[in-house]
Formats: C-alpha cells, structure tokens, sequence
C-alpha cells in the first residue's frame, strides 16, 4: 500500500519544464518534490543524452538546491547514495515502457522504482540515512540492486 498517491504529470510539457528548470534553477522550490525528482531524472535519460546522470545529476541538484536557499551538508541537501539508486530505478522503469515522454514518466511513479520508499528494498535505513550515505556513495546493505536492462 502507498503512503500517498503519487502526483502524476499532465502532458510531455509539464515534464519538460520541471527537467529545464532543474538546469535553469528556476524551477520554484514548492515543485522540486520526490515526483519532480523522479521526471527530471528521466527527462535527462531519455531527452538530455548530452548529460549524463549518474555523474551530472548530482551538482545539479546540489547547485538548485543552493539557488533555493537550501543546504547540502551532512544533515540536510543532497543525498548521494539516494540519488545514486534512484537513477537505477528510473532507468530500470523506463527500460520497460514505451509511449510519449508523460506516458512513461506516469508509468515510473506508479511503478514500484516511483515509490519514495523502493530504496529501502535495498538498504536498512540506518544505512541509508546515514552521513555517510548522504554525503559518498554505499552499497546496498539487505539486498542487490537490480540490473539495468540493455536498451534493446
């Protein structure tokens, strides 16, 4: 069961523009939720193929978050290890839809990989919301993370 019903976008448009304002810094702080999280992630995997996620998504977030007023240290701000997984998830999900870039945005945060707790499969949460998680990378401490699927 979910804790909540995910906040799901209404055309390719919407998606776009929380992904370019990510980039920009201009996206509003109210919007960058976990959902805004997850389309801007899957925005740069399927449309941004000049970036790559796993090594730009995190100064990314870590320079909108400054530009919103927020910090990243090793309480609060960018986390690297959820990041980090929440990529594999979004490629995971995406590498089983098809359709517009909505249709396959609303697949992911209704998919397992879309909910806010499908890292916690993975990781004890005292691992996971460790300072040492938040600030490097750490692997998984419950079970193996899934494979991405080649792109076929």
């Amino acid at each position: 069961m979910r804790d909540h019903e995910p906040r799901l976008f209404a055309d390719d448009a919407a998606v776009r523009r929380v992904g370019e304002g990510l980039l920009a810094r201009s996206l509003p702080k109210a919007e960058w939720t976990h959902e805004a999280h997850l389309a801007a992630c899957a925005w740069l995997v399927l449309e941004r193929a000049d970036l790559d996620p796993e090594g730009d998504l995190p100064d990314l977030i870590r320079r909108y978050n400054e530009s919103v007023g927020g910090v990243n240290d090793s309480t609060q701000g960018y986390h690297e290890t959820i990041t980090q997984v929440s990529i594999r998830g979004v490629r995971c999900s995406l590498a089983h839809s098809s359709g517009a870039l909505v249709e396959r945005v609303n697949a992911l945060l209704t998919s397992p990989e879309g909910r806010r707790d499908w890292p916690l499969r993975f990781y004890s949460r005292e691992r996971l919301f460790s300072v040492e998680a938040r600030l490097g990378w750490m692997e998984p401490d419950l079970a193996l993370l899934p494979d991405v699927p080649q792109a076929t």
